[in-house]
């Protein structure tokens, strides 16, 4: 701990010594809701969430804590393929929200059968969900990479979509193999591999022989996703975007 300065110490105007000054400079908040944590405070952060994401994997705020303290090294690599991209260069400069406030949803409802913007919302309403449940990030010291890591919770949904997988166990599974080899997350591969234990033995039959396979089959073939500016993309088709990514079709 930081001994406590003398009374002889040269103070600033708000009561605080030069030194302690400094500290706080160094420390300063980067973006709304940035809270400055120590590799060993990250390391504590991540240990913990771990535990109990494995523990209730529907816990969102864990898992949250967790890919944020995990992300170091996929972030910034997630971050660069963006800006060697023109459509994800595109992204990083105009910072576009997947949000209940951006989404008009009226319209994205009477857009065409089969169209991106129509089964992402049949999507959030078949299974109850909303972009807005995704949390804000807190723990990455870096603004850009905190809105990259932003950028995939909400994403993640359009994920489901066009994997054509639901939100249970076996769904989210599957999406954590695709985004495990797309993103390099430690988070989606903690997923991918404990996910199954809670799955039924049939349903593991399913998984291993036709799900897993396909999904790192899609993964390893698709052009990185947060590459594609969805907001500018619902009426395409959700077929020719798979194809022009290079998802295969869902078995």
């Amino acid at each position: 701990g930081r001994a406590r300065p003398s009374h002889s110490e040269p103070r600033g105007r708000d009561g605080r010594g030069e030194g302690e000054e400094e500290d706080m400079e160094g420390w300063q908040q980067l973006y709304p809701g940035h809270i400055p944590t120590s590799p060993l405070q990250k390391a504590l952060l991540a240990a913990g969430s771990a535990v109990m994401a494995l523990y209730d994997p529907y816990r969102h705020d864990m898992v949250a804590v967790l890919g944020e303290t995990t992300g170091c090294l996929a972030l910034p690599n997630l971050r660069d393929k963006m800006k060697n991209h023109p459509e994800g260069y595109r992204i990083l400069q105009e910072r576009p929200r997947i949000r209940l406030s951006t989404l008009d949803t009226a319209r994205l409802q009477g857009l065409p059968e089969g169209s991106l913007g129509r089964e992402y919302v049949r999507f959030l309403q078949d299974n109850k969900v909303s972009p807005d449940t995704r949390m804000p990030p807190k723990f990455v010291d870096d603004e850009e990479l905190a809105y990259v890591i932003q950028r995939y919770r909400e994403v993640h949904d359009l994920m489901h979509t066009l994997l054509g997988m639901p939100t249970n166990m076996l769904g989210e599974v599957v999406v954590k193999w695709f985004e495990a080899i797309q993103t390099g997350l430690p988070m989606c591969v903690l997923g991918a591999a404990f996910g199954p234990a809670r799955l039924s033995s049939r349903k593991l039959q399913v998984l291993a022989t036709e799900l897993v396979p396909w999904a790192i089959r899609s993964g390893l073939n698709s052009s990185c996703v947060l590459n594609v500016y969805y907001e500018q993309r619902w009426e395409q088709p959700v077929e020719s975007l798979r194809a022009e990514l290079g998802i295969l079709p869902p078995p």
